[in-house]
């Protein structure tokens, strides 16, 4: 490709940063430019494949090519995780290549100049059927969706139906789902009709990735995971949940001080409550105890206030630096507050907090100790949901299963350098 008509070199002219590209990654670069007139583009595959970084550039070399005075957007589920996946690796390289760019982070927007050309990027995050409302209303030239599987239908199809620019063209990337989900059968298997070029990426199309690396890539995923995010594979979930982990894998409680403790909170009246204290050292959880309530089984139902002092028992005098809750359960996170905890909103999102804590399972950085039978009994018993609607998980044998879960995704992930340590509402300091 060499020069375009703004002098801008748009593949390997960055400082190096995109000096070594695959034949997909080159098609990216270029697909704008060929004969076939397509109104959209499609970059499904494997994690770590250099489908986003490719897709990214490509975007903001044609946007300023093509047009000038417009305005784009670019979406992903946050608009922190547009910064996050896309702009930090982007703007270094497209200073690189030329380009001056004005972040204003209070407003989500980056103006980008090059030459006498200017054009406005705005920056959206689609994580609730509520998102479609914050992009009606704007005309567009080009939406960039990165991990388009992950928003909610209705603000893709509002971002789709802006540009009306002449001219505009759609971008989507995106990590596969199950073979049901409405980006699949849309757009992907309806992409010819679509006018849509459609790239499938593996590992191997990323040159930036030697083989030891895609091979430890390819060991941190099982089963349903590891077709989908290595593989690259549109496949339904099955089976066990967590079919990584093994009973006989549970070690005793370890003795000794703890450098902190904390408990996770499944909430439940009618259905059971399960409640799990977790001690760390030298960067391990160990989920040492634990309180598991089933009313239906015993008959009765337990207040608030009891719940509260089941807690206070588990936590059997130890400094407790948080308690994670069910955001949910409002007048028992309301109770706890009163009795002086700290109290922190769990993160809620199931598929995204089971593939952090299947991570931080097979990593060894959330370890089940021997003495918590009901965790482990459900282990056994927590399945995904067969019956070709999507990916969800049965509602049955999942207490202890999602107050792990509310724990990994919520605490333990920000310590990883995957979440915010404090997803959630931090709603009292107390008992520190």
């Amino acid at each position: 490709m060499g020069k375009d008509t703004t002098g801008v070199t748009c593949e390997g002219g960055a400082g190096g940063r995109f000096a070594r590209l695959s034949p997909k990654q080159k098609r990216v670069m270029g697909w704008w430019r060929s004969r076939k007139k397509w109104d959209a583009i499609i970059c499904d595959g494997a994690v770590r494949s250099g489908k986003t970084a490719c897709l990214g550039l490509s975007f903001f070399c044609w946007a300023m090519e093509r047009f000038d005075g417009k305005a784009f957007a670019l979406c992903g589920k946050t608009v922190g995780s547009v910064r996050r996946n896309l702009l930090r690796e982007l703007l270094p390289a497209l200073g690189e290549m030329g380009f001056v760019c004005e972040h204003r982070i209070s407003r989500s927007q980056l103006t980008v100049t090059l030459g006498e050309r200017q054009n406005v990027f705005y920056l959206f995050g689609g994580k609730d059927e509520g998102s479609a409302d914050l992009i009606q209303g704007l005309t567009l030239a080009g939406v960039l969706l990165d991990e388009v599987v992950l928003m909610p239908r209705s603000f893709v199809e509002q971002a789709c139906a802006r540009c009306s620019v002449e001219g505009a063209k759609l971008w989507f990337s995106c990590n596969p789902e199950g073979p049901q989900h409405w980006f699949y059968k849309e757009w992907i298997c309806r992409a010819q009709e679509r006018n849509a070029l459609y790239l499938h990426f593996t590992m191997k199309d990323n040159p930036a990735l030697s083989e030891k690396v895609r091979k430890r890539y390819a060991q941190m995923f099982k089963g349903t995971f590891y077709r989908r995010f290595v593989l690259g594979e549109w496949v339904a979930a099955e089976g066990l949940v967590y079919d990584q982990f093994r009973e006989k894998d549970c070690p005793e409680a370890p003795g000794g001080v703890m450098e902190r403790w904390c408990i996770s909170c499944d909430y439940g009246t009618i259905n059971p409550a399960s409640f799990g204290l977790w001690g760390l050292r030298d960067g391990v959880w160990y989920r040492v105890g634990e309180y598991y309530y089933d009313s239906k089984r015993s008959g009765r139902q337990l207040t608030d206030g009891e719940y509260a002092e089941r807690l206070r028992r588990l936590a059997q005098g130890r400094d407790i630096w948080c308690v994670v809750v069910d955001p949910s359960a409002a007048s028992f996170i309301e109770v706890l507050r009163r009795e002086g905890w700290r109290v922190i909103k769990a993160k809620n999102d199931v598929l995204s907090g089971i593939r952090i804590t299947a991570e931080l399972l097979r990593k060894g950085k959330l370890v089940i100790c021997k003495g918590c039978r009901d965790a482990i009994r459900e282990f056994g018993l927590y399945r995904w949901q067969e019956d070709g609607t999507g990916d969800r998980v049965r509602k049955q044998d999942d207490h202890a299963m999602d107050d792990i879960r509310y724990f990994a995704a919520t605490v333990v992930a920000g310590q990883t350098g995957q979440a915010p340590v404090f997803a959630g509402s931090v709603l009292r300091s107390g008992r520190i």
